[in-house]
């Protein structure tokens, strides 16, 4: 209940601390071997994502080397290249990269991409130059649309913002769905649970909160404690301010172990809660939105992403923390939390009745 969501927490904050992969291995094929494209090659490697690693003869040895592990990508110059730019014909620059490993990949095809319109743009640049162009009209010649971007609140592209604000909160409602379901399922199969109703009194609802509250009182500590740690320690973005940061750290703990005492009383089976909550939780980190838009999945996986906490967690945080949007914005989303914490309302009786009567089987 400790240890691993602190473990948790800071291996994910630590894994990308740096904000974006750095320096990552990238070879070269070079078969024109002219000052033009030994100048392309040193400009790929003066990228932040991109450093230089190799060259390679051929592209059967650089393709092996990304097959090994070696390198992520590779950019190949066939001969002629500089012939045929100087010649105002159109040669073909080819980069071949690994997705394998999104992050990488992207970031090393971005490049790519960059270097090869570099290049052109170069030898554009220097027969406009000769023609008497100014650098103005060259300007408006090469890049007629210049584009500026603006990245909402992460101007920086911390990739650390992007998928520590989804990915540790994911770990740690799995960690309530099992530790809920567990410390109610264990009184079944040590052979308490007779013992433990006559202790409330023969009330189950005083049976669940004496179980559930010490439990509540741990994970808030931790929830809010990373809440408070990533947003006021790490400054991730936060304009949303601390109140919605307190709701929505109160809203998941009390959603999580909600669900999780509502799938032991749909199915008071110690194996078979703990299975589902697990499947639930890890399937939620598909369905929450993070790293694929929702709206753009099959309509029937639209509409199951309803049923997953970690989906309102995670669009709680874009509208009113991450954006700063009212409360209001996100009601729905409220509501959903609050649902999900009332429904052990449907499955109350039948968990009294599974410890009353059941026994549990290996």
């Amino acid at each position: 209940m400790v240890i691993f969501p602190v473990v948790a927490i800071f291996f994910f904050t630590s894994v990308l601390s740096d904000g974006a992969p750095t320096n990552l291995p990238c070879g070269y094929v070079d078969l024109d071997k002219t000052p033009t494209t030994r100048k392309l090659i040193r400009t790929l490697d003066s990228f932040q994502a991109t450093q230089v690693t190799k060259e390679y003869h051929d592209i059967d040895d650089a393709r092996k080397a990304i097959q090994r592990g070696e390198i992520y990508a590779f950019l190949y110059i066939p001969q002629g290249t500089t012939a045929d730019l100087l010649a105002s014909r159109q040669p073909v620059v080819s980069f071949y990269y690994s997705n394998v490993t999104m992050v990488a990949g992207n970031l090393l095809f971005r490049d790519l991409k960059t270097v090869g319109a570099l290049g052109s743009a170069g030898i554009g640049s220097a027969k406009l130059s000769a023609l008497g162009k100014s650098e103005h009209e060259i300007r408006a010649f090469l890049q007629p649309i210049v584009i500026d971007p603006h990245l909402i609140n992460n101007p920086w592209s911390n990739y650390n913002v992007y998928l520590s604000t989804v990915m540790i909160p994911g770990v740690l409602l799995l960690f309530i769905f099992l530790i809920t379901v567990y410390s109610i399922g264990t009184e079944l199969k040590f052979d308490r649970a007779k013992e433990w109703i006559q202790q409330a009194g023969g009330n189950i609802w005083v049976a669940m909160i004496g179980k559930l509250l010490p439990q509540f009182v741990i994970f808030i500590t931790l929830f809010l404690g990373y809440l408070l740690y990533q947003f006021y320690v790490l400054g991730f973005p936060h304009p949303g301010g601390f109140l919605h940061i307190l709701l929505l750290g109160v809203l998941s703990v009390l959603a999580a172990e909600g669900f999780g005492a509502f799938i032991f009383g749909l199915m008071p089976s110690l194996r078979m809660s703990m299975s589902v909550c697990s499947l639930w939780a890890v399937l939620s980190f598909s369905t929450s939105g993070a790293t694929y838009p929702v709206f753009a999945m099959n309509p029937m996986i639209e509409a199951l992403s309803w049923l997953f906490p970690l989906r309102h967690y995670y669009m709680f945080y874009q509208i009113s923390i991450f954006n700063g949007f009212p409360l209001s914005d996100a009601w729905i989303h409220v509501t959903f939390f609050v649902g999900f914490a009332l429904l052990p309302l449907l499955t109350i009786r039948n968990i009294k009745k599974a410890m009353l009567e059941y026994v549990y089987i290996p």
